[in-house]
């Protein structure tokens, strides 16, 4: 019944409104789904289950964890900052894009961060920002975190070209997307907008584009020096399942 509910509601409410919901409700299922199989390190907490996550047809089996309501990209990407950066102790000027709710509250309260969140219509949200053209000036942020956004963008590497803008120079940035790696060459077409094709084509109703191999080239294009890292086999294969890491993800850090 309460997968049910869930599936719904990522298909039909709005994403604002589900941001506020899922304040709400993430407490009662931590509860609910309570264990000791798998585990987010993001939290500490451990659970019997997880929750799954996708869209119409798309939806991975123990995907999200309901206390923080972190996805397997999410925890990827808070093992690799928290060993292999000094973000957590370093004081650093961060620019996070799209904040994912699983990191907003985390790295709101970190004392070495001096920590902006930016998007076009997140409810927690600091700015409205339009990573086109991002109404700051040239080297302004140590840190840039921009997951899940460039798929969504009218020019994607218009975009990565003013994040790199604003990037400081010795500074990084970690820019994930969804990514087919059979293509080879990303499929794009901003100008489409039935969304039963968006979904056909790029996996949901608001893609428009799905990346292929060459998007670090992309990233390139934009300015950025990028390094290709493949995190996950840093782990024991026990830790793998028990964090539900995404199997052959890459992590694309960028650097100015």
């Amino acid at each position: 019944m309460i997968k049910s509910v869930f599936r719904f509601a990522l298909n039909f409410i709005p994403r604002p409104w589900l941001i506020r919901i899922s304040y709400w409700v993430r407490p009662l299922l931590a509860s609910y789904y309570s264990g000791n199989r798998y585990e987010d390190p993001i939290d500490g907490s451990t659970y019997r289950k997880l929750l799954p996550y996708g869209y119409e047809g798309r939806q991975r089996e123990n995907a999200l964890a309901p206390g923080s309501m972190s996805l397997e990209r999410h925890r990827l990407l808070w093992l690799y900052i928290k060993e292999e950066t000094d973000f957590f102790t370093a004081q650093q000027k961060v620019l996070h894009v799209a904040p994912e709710q699983c990191f907003y509250g985390r790295f709101r309260k970190m004392k070495n961060l001096d920590y902006l969140t930016a998007d076009l219509d997140s409810p927690i949200a600091d700015v409205k920002m339009d990573i086109h053209n991002i109404q700051y000036p040239d080297n302004t942020f140590d840190v840039i975190l921009c997951n899940h956004v460039l798929e969504h963008v009218t020019n994607d590497i218009q975009c990565m070209g003013e994040l790199c803008r604003v990037l400081k120079p010795g500074g990084w940035a970690i820019m994930q997307v969804p990514l087919d790696p059979t293509k080879e060459k990303t499929d794009e077409d901003p100008t489409l907008e039935d969304p039963e094709e968006r979904k056909r084509r790029f996996g949901q109703y608001d893609h428009v584009r799905l990346h292929g191999r060459d998007y670090p080239e992309r990233l390139r294009q934009g300015g950025f020096k990028v390094e290709e890292i493949d995190y996950s086999k840093k782990l024991s294969p026990e830790l793998f399942n028990r964090y539900r890491l995404p199997a052959g993800e890459m992590l694309y850090l960028c650097r100015k």
